[in-house]
């Protein structure tokens, strides 16, 4: 059977969309989550039920969203509501399974900074901030985050915590009264991280054709690998077939 061409940000994608099971209650953020979503709720969960923050509960969308108010995700949605009603209602009574995150950077023990890089006071950038992942890092069931793997995303410790992971280690969360039980996976475009016993994120698989020096040298802290036996299947030419033709023919994330 001839392999399949295909690239590293669809790697994360198709991997992503693997970790969510039929019948999901999901708290969907704009880019590579949203397209992770809807490839799982066009493959292998059928059932999934994508939520997003302006306000959109079991939405079908027939486009590509651009934006967590873009209007195509109003149409074959179960309920539209208010913001203040999805983050009371549903997200912090606990009926969202999954929240899907991305970051500028992610630390030790799974922390997200999506607001500065450097000194909060003089910041050598400024990024976009928290939006809603403060909250769903803070009360979905599980979370799952997708970043390209480089040194620079991966610090021992964010510059700023933005969303939580495990703080300083396990137990942390549950001090601080979090009922969401946090980061479980962290999609690379080399592997998949988890966090062990004391929170710390290591490797626990690798992507085809990547090692684990790769995955070594790509992060800012020594990386335990030990539990590394895994390697992920590659996309099946299904996965990308739906990818490139249906979620975003025009390459606005794919590029």
């Amino acid at each position: 059977m001839a392999s399949i061409d295909y690239s590293s940000t669809e790697l994360m994608i198709v991997n992503s969309a693997r970790l969510l099971q039929d019948g999901d209650v999901v708290f969907v953020g704009v880019g590579l989550p949203n397209l992770a979503c809807n490839l799982a709720q066009r493959t292998h969960a059928p059932h999934l039920q994508m939520i997003y923050e302006a306000g959109v509960i079991g939405a079908r969308p027939a486009r590509l969203p651009l934006s967590i108010g873009d209007p195509t995700l109003v149409s074959g949605a179960t309920s539209v509501c208010s913001m203040y009603d999805i983050f009371t209602l549903y997200l912090q009574r606990g009926n969202v399974d999954v929240g899907f995150l991305g970051g500028a950077q992610i630390d030790r023990f799974g922390n997200i900074n999506a607001t500065v890089i450097g000194d909060y006071a003089q910041p050598k950038t400024r990024l976009p901030g928290s939006g809603g992942s403060r909250e769903i890092a803070a009360w979905a069931n599980r979370c799952y985050i997708i970043t390209p793997h480089q040194k620079r995303r991966f610090p021992e410790k964010v510059d700023f915590c933005t969303s939580a992971g495990f703080f300083t280690g396990q137990g942390e969360r549950d001090r601080l009264n979090l009922r969401g039980k946090g980061p479980q996976a962290v999609v690379t475009d080399i592997g998949i991280l988890q966090p062990d016993e004391s929170g710390e994120l290591v490797l626990t698989a690798l992507h085809p054709g990547r090692s684990l020096d790769e995955a070594k040298n790509n992060t800012g802290w020594v990386l335990k690998c030990d539990r590394c036996e895994t390697i992920t299947k590659p996309p099946t030419e299904e996965e990308i077939r739906i990818l490139r033709k249906e979620l975003d023919p025009e390459g606005i994330y794919l590029k």
